[in-house]
C-alpha cells in the first residue's frame, strides 16, 4: 500500500513538468454483478450455512478527479474516485425450516484506475490496471459469534472501454471493470478455518467529466 501511494503521488508530481497536461473532475455510475461458480458451506461445529450469490446487477456511484497527460495521439490518465459497492447473497441454515434470507453488504472504497489510451479524433480507447481501497467495514455475512468475515483490504483488477471529448471540456466514458484476484473474501469459523468465497465483482461504469 505505501509503495503504491508513493508511486502514485511521483507521478502526479512529475506530471506539470509536460505541457499536454489537463486535469478535471468526474462523476458517474457503476453497475456490479458479483459471481460465484457454486454455492458455499460453511462449516462451524455442528452448524452449517450454504451461501451463494444473487443475481442480478446493482448500482453505485463514483466521483473524483483525473489527470491527463497528452503525448501527442496518446495519453495517460490516472484518477483518484470515491465509490459505492453493494452486493446481495443467499443465505440459508442446513436443516433449518426457516427459508433462505438476503443477505445485503454496501462497500465505500477509493478507485485508482491508471489509463493508457490512443486518441482517434474525439473518440478515445483505453486500458489499465485499477487498483481499490476498502474504506469500510462491511457488516459479517453470518450474524453469529461462530463466524467472521475477512474482507480484503487492497484488490487489484483492470478497466477497459472507449470514451469521447466534447468541445475540449466535457469528457465522456463507459468502460468495463474486472477483478484480478479470484478469492476477495473469506469467512473464518470459529477454529479459525477459513472459506474461500470465489465472488469477484465485475462492473460496467458509465461517467462523465469537467475539463480544465
Amino acid at each position: 500500500m505505501k509503495k503504491l501511494i508513493v508511486i502514485i503521488l511521483t507521478v502526479l508530481i512529475a506530471l506539470p513538468a509536460f505541457s499536454q497536461l489537463n486535469y478535471g473532475l468526474k462523476v458517474g455510475l457503476s453497475t456490479t454483478t458479483i459471481t460465484m461458480a457454486n454455492a458455499k458451506s460453511i462449516v462451524s461445529g455442528s452448524t452449517t450455512y450454504t451461501l451463494n450469490t444473487l443475481s442480478g446487477a446493482k448500482y453505485g456511484i463514483l466521483g473524483g478527479f483525473f489527470v491527463r497527460l497528452n503525448i501527442s495521439k496518446l495519453y495517460i490518465q490516472p484518477e483518484l474516485l470515491f465509490a459505492t459497492r453493494s452486493n446481495d447473497y443467499s443465505l440459508s441454515k442446513v436443516n433449518s425450516l426457516v427459508d433462505s434470507i438476503t443477505v445485503k453488504q454496501n462497500f465505500n472504497k477509493i478507485d485508482i484506475p491508471v489509463m493508457v489510451g490512443v486518441k482517434l479524433g474525439a473518440i478515445r480507447i483505453n486500458a489499465g490496471p485499477s487498483a481499490c481501497l476498502l474504506l469500510n467495514s462491511p457488516a459479517d455475512l453470518i450474524k453469529s459469534a461462530s463466524f467472521k468475515t475477512v474482507y480484503s483490504k487492497m484488490t487489484f483488477g483492470y478497466q477497459a472501454g472507449v470514451g469521447l471529448d466534447l468541445l475540449k471540456k466535457l469528457t465522456i466514458d463507459l468502460r468495463y471493470e474486472g477483478s484480478l484476484k479470484k478469492y476477495q473474501n473469506q469467512i473464518e469459523n470459529a477454529t479459525h478455518t477459513t472459506f474461500n468465497l470465489d465472488d469477484r465483482p465485475n462492473a460496467f461504469i458509465f461517467s462523465i467529466g469537467l475539463i480544465f
